[in-house]
């Protein structure tokens, strides 16, 4: 099959794998108007579905990263209750597995939701139930997938080393890793060392948001000082990466140091539009890094905010550069072999999964 016959349509039956995907960035239009109503949260911007699913795509899409994150202080709003959790949880498993994703980790920051009086720990409980119920509801309508948790801290605060602490308790009931996020300038990832000191000390995996809003010392820092196994977003790397007019390029020494360690990157095409990261789809350097042969990983960042699926960010992709049936299984099994479970487990959704199914599809 030809890259023109990658239809959406077509695309939506491959399986994907998904590492960046924010659970308060992800709800339903409906969900929100809902579990506001049943709250008494009574500041949303519009009142009704198509109105609000407007608002969001509209004020996300802002040329910047910190207006991009203001319209989450409405879905944060309403996601204070274990009920409401628990259903914002349940209803991203059933959204992705109706995308044919069959595996993700899915991130939220605990702090953001105690606001009704739950504990960190209540609120994680919620969230891991919700995808738990979410995963055999989904498997009973013959949609298997595998769902688990990152726990984010936010870089402005100073709650890192809480956070990390929560994401070890919990590590042997769903959560495979941490994060911090939020505005990147003014709060490098060094302010948070003690946090990932305590993972490693730990034998446990993170990732950290960087080299989005801002520049290559973001990267360098959040590798080279903090130890992150994974970047999220990391598009600004590009700016270690020379290309002539020829087409040849010649890397600097972090960019070459990120390939040779197979760092992935979690890159969110749409996002990195919305917030101003890069100008358009075709600028972004995606397409670069995997011809350079990174580890690019597609993913959705929010999908409410960006009005997108992974399906979606898929056929943006390949109608930016092209890509081929061959080109989405490299993209999700990078993915698969970047994922924070262990080994049998990531080799078993490749080979019995992924593979097969993309070897359907390929013919």
């Amino acid at each position: 099959m030809t890259a023109s016959a990658l239809t959406l349509q077509a695309i939506q039956q491959a399986p994907k794998a998904l590492l960046h995907d924010h659970l308060d960035g992800g709800l339903r239009p409906a969900t929100v108007l809902e579990l506001a109503e049943a709250s008494g949260y009574d500041d949303l911007p519009a009142t009704d579905v198509d109105g609000l699913a407007s608002f969001f795509r509209t004020a996300a899409h802002s040329g910047s990263l910190v207006r991009y994150l203001e319209p989450f202080a409405h879905t944060v709003g309403v996601m204070q209750t274990p009920e409401s959790l628990h259903r914002v949880a349940y209803e991203c498993v059933e959204d992705l597995a109706a995308d044919n994703v069959v595996y993700a980790e899915v991130r939220f920051a605990p702090e953001l939701h105690i606001d009704g009086g739950l504990s960190m720990d209540a609120v994680v409980d919620s969230v891991l139930a919700g995808f738990a119920d979410g995963e055999k509801a989904a498997g009973a309508e013959g949609r298997s997938i595998v769902v688990r948790c990152l726990v984010t801290a936010m870089r402005h605060q100073a709650r890192s080393l809480e956070i990390a602490e929560l994401a070890i308790r919990f590590r042997d009931r769903g959560v495979v890793g941490f994060d911090i996020a939020g505005a990147e300038a003014g709060f490098p990832p060094t302010r948070h060392l003690d946090a990932f000191e305590y993972m490693r000390n730990n034998n446990a995996r993170f990732t950290i948001h960087a080299g989005e809003a801002f520049g290559l010392p973001s990267i360098h820092e959040a590798i080279a000082f903090c130890g992150a196994d994974r970047l999220g977003h990391g598009v600004r790397i590009v700016d270690d990466i020379k290309v002539s007019e020829g087409g040849d390029a010649k890397l600097g020494r972090l960019a070459a140091l990120l390939r040779d360690k197979r760092i992935p990157f979690e890159m969110c095409p749409s996002s990195n539009v919305q917030t101003g990261a890069v100008g358009s789809i075709a600028e972004h350097p995606f397409d670069l890094l995997a011809r350079l042969r990174f580890r690019v990983t597609v993913n959705t960042d929010n999908r409410l905010m960006s009005d997108t699926t992974m399906s979606h960010e898929m056929f943006r992709l390949v109608e930016a550069f092209g890509y081929g049936w061959s080109d989405l299984q490299r993209f999700t099994i990078n993915a698969m072999k970047s994922a924070f479970i262990s080994f049998d487990e990531r080799l078993a959704i490749i080979d019995d999964v992924i593979k097969p199914r993309f070897a359907v599809l390929i013919g």
